[in-house]
């Protein structure tokens, strides 16, 4: 029965069928299973034996997207990825005129529907390569539906084929005149469908490659972090996809959506956004004592300034009378002593991983020896600021400015809460926020601690670091091999810097491994005993 109380006929249940197809394809937005249901579904209606859906390329051609036919078995294109062997229709022949002889190009270029009842008795199109197939085959194509897909400016961006309708006993016939206005208007359901997806496919493109090209900035502005916001990305994915594969353990139930992935990667290629902002002079500081310069170089030559002076000193003593050999002694210790303390300050100010107490009480004697400047003025050897940049702990930035350089977190997270980012991607800002984070709640910029973070989040933090410790490009460091970067990493573990279970899923996934394959120097890939990193060490696990 219908709506109306009345008995359903064969048009209630096909009207009710395309409403029904309808409201599926606006909401399909895999385009593979767009393009079958699209196909299946005229299929349906008119009882077909077969059909081919082709879209229209860029360079004006009809390209085979999906191929079905019962009696022969072919089902191509679509999911089932079979490749589709024939090249695309041209819609011009060679000279640029509209090739009307082909039934599908025709239908395109007239944006008109074709119902031929036998293909064999027609002329006016060139159907010689359907009667070689069928020569081939033993199949007989008969009857054609073809059908212009039409978005809503009226632009025909493909084209609909059926062959062969049959009757309800199985008999090839015609495709009948009331069937056709249903097919023209799936048809052009079917097209504002793919052209809604095509659009949405477009921006997404545009916007991966307008994300890409800031992150390709970002790494450019610093030849020292060429390509980490590049490599972050992939690193993160790797991880994030091993922990989605986890059968068992933390992460059995982890997993995310088509959009819960690209949320996650926009926001890998997002995550030092801010960094637009830092100044150079803070992300390129090679060496402690580097502003606009080195300054090393003006400390070395106030040690030249120190040797001279001795020099004098000496040979104002022997043509005093004094004793010669004692004096030039004297004068071959004292420079001697410069020379060794001049290196030991071109050492420091390379930067490195601690400075020992030694170190600063030798640093702090040196600063108080005198020497005097073209004017003769007498002044320290090193003055407060240049002292203060050499006494640097780790790497070769104060705090104050790496602070500058942890506050691009803050304009990361800053700059992406100004974006519109639709429903589906709001974990954008979260993910990519939360990559300095600790799990004991002293990362920045807001403490946060494991509990309070998502496993993406969580997985970013380790990808982050992992890229820091063997990227071959910063200035302060020499890139670690494997087995450093992950020891090191193993402290960051017991220390709760990063998540235990993700660090244990990095080393017994291999992820480590792979990526260092594809973005290490060989001479960075030594052998890693991954059970001596492990929270639960595995027997027999190497």
């Amino acid at each position: 029965m219908n709506e109306l109380g009345l008995p359903a006929t064969d048009g209630d249940f096909r009207y009710r069928k395309l409403i029904e197809l309808g409201i599926a394809l606006s909401s399909e937005r895999d385009h593979d299973r767009l393009m079958e249901m699209i196909l299946l579904g005229a299929k349906e209606f008119t009882n077909a034996d077969g059909g081919t859906l082709y879209l229209r390329t860029e360079d004006n051609r009809l390209a085979f997207e999906i191929m079905r036919n019962d009696s022969l078995g072919i089902a191509m294109g679509g999911t089932t990825g079979k490749e589709i062997p024939f090249p695309p229709l041209a819609l011009h022949d060679e000279t640029g005129q509209p090739n009307r002889r082909n039934v599908a190009t025709c239908a395109a270029i007239d944006a008109a529907t074709i119902n031929i009842e036998d293909a064999y008795d027609v002329d006016k199109f060139d159907f010689s390569g359907t009667k070689k197939f069928d020569a081939g085959t033993g199949y007989r194509s008969k009857s054609f539906l073809t059908v212009p897909l039409k978005n809503h400016k009226g632009e025909v961006i493909g084209v609909l084929q059926l062959i062969n309708a049959r009757d309800p006993g199985g008999a090839v016939i015609g495709f009948g005149h009331d069937v056709t206005p249903l097919i023209e208007a799936l048809a052009s359901q079917a097209a504002v469908a793919l052209d809604n997806q095509n659009l949405l496919e477009a921006q997404k493109n545009l916007l991966d490659s307008f994300i890409q090209v800031i992150a390709g900035a970002i790494d450019a502005k610093s030849p020292y972090t060429g390509g980490h916001c590049q490599r972050v990305p992939v690193l993160t994915e790797m991880l994030a996809r091993a922990a989605a594969a986890a059968n068992e353990g933390p992460f059995a139930d982890f997993n995310l959506t088509d959009d819960g992935w690209y949320e996650l990667h926009l926001a890998a290629w997002l995550h030092d956004c801010g960094k637009v902002t830092t100044p150079e002079y803070v992300v390129d500081k090679s060496t402690k004592l580097e502003t606009i310069y080195d300054r090393i170089h003006t400390v070395t030559t106030r040690f030249a300034a120190l040797k001279r002076e001795a020099e004098v000193a000496c040979l104002r003593g022997i043509m005093a009378g004094g004793d010669a050999e004692e004096l030039r002694a004297a004068y071959e210790r004292e420079s001697a002593d410069l020379d060794a303390d001049r290196r030991f300050l071109e050492e420091i100010n390379v930067g490195g991983e601690f400075m020992a107490p030694d170190k600063l009480e030798r640093l702090a004697a040196i600063a108080k020896r005198r020497w005097h400047d073209a004017d003769g003025t007498e002044r320290p050897l090193l003055d407060e600021n240049e002292v203060a940049n050499l006494s640097i702990a780790r790497g070769t930035l104060t705090d104050d400015e790496r602070k500058v350089i942890n506050d691009h977190i803050v304009l990361t997270i800053r700059m992406l809460e100004q974006l519109p980012f639709p429903k589906h991607l709001r974990h954008v800002v979260e993910y990519a926020g939360g990559h300095h984070e600790k799990m004991d709640g002293t990362g920045y910029p807001h403490g946060l601690k494991r509990e309070e973070m998502s496993v993406p989040a969580r997985v970013m933090a380790i990808a982050d670091i992992f890229e820091a410790l063997t990227a071959a490009d910063r200035p302060y460091k020499k890139p670690k091999t494997l087995s450093e970067a992950l020891r090191i990493m193993s402290f960051m573990r017991k220390d709760q810097h990063i998540d235990p279970d993700l660090f244990d899923l990095f080393l017994t996934s291999g992820v480590y491994r792979s990526y260092a394959e594809r973005f290490l120097s060989s001479d960075q890939i030594d052998d890693v005993d991954v059970n001596q990193y492990l929270s639960r060490p595995r027997q027999g696990t190497a």
